[in-house]
């Protein structure tokens, strides 16, 4: 061998060639020393990928007709979530990659709605999630929601 080629052994995920790169895992941290998780999320995620999509808030918008979908909040939740699995798939990921969620509701009365339909669309382990209320969301919509997932 030539002093000059690298030791794929050696290198990090980074430096690999693509087709050497680590396999991704999720796997899911569970503590008694932090409360349980009062719905469909996780204490904490580890994962172990070579990349990441970072997605955008996702908005309850048709993207065929660029118009709002939805009158309440777990309708909202429903078209939001569809459209997170779209950006998704559109960069080479679906929902069981995903690790972390965040959650903007504009009223914290609609939680349970918006758990429910959450709940509906991940499977376990679930992601690491928060949850926040807000005063607005972009064209007054109930819901948003941003994601991150490992490739």
């Amino acid at each position: 061998m030539s002093g000059n080629r690298s030791d794929a052994s050696k290198m990090t995920a980074f430096q690999q060639p693509y087709s050497e790169k680590l396999h991704m895992s999720k796997i899911e941290i569970k503590t008694d020393n932090a409360p349980k998780a009062i719905g469909p999320y996780s204490q904490a995620i580890k994962a172990r990928c070579t990349e990441m999509l970072f997605v955008s808030g996702q908005i309850p918008m048709s993207p065929e007709t660029q118009q709002q979908v939805g009158d309440n909040a777990g309708d909202q939740t429903v078209q939001v979530l569809k459209n997170l699995q779209g950006a998704l798939k559109a960069g080479g990921a679906e929902l069981s990659h995903v690790v972390k969620t965040t959650i903007f509701v504009k009223s914290m009365d609609d939680f349970a709605a918006v758990n429910k339909a959450y709940g509906e669309f991940f499977s376990e382990p679930y992601p690491a999630r928060a949850t926040v209320e807000v005063s607005r969301l972009p064209k007054d919509v109930l819901v948003e929601i941003d994601a991150i997932a490992m490739l």
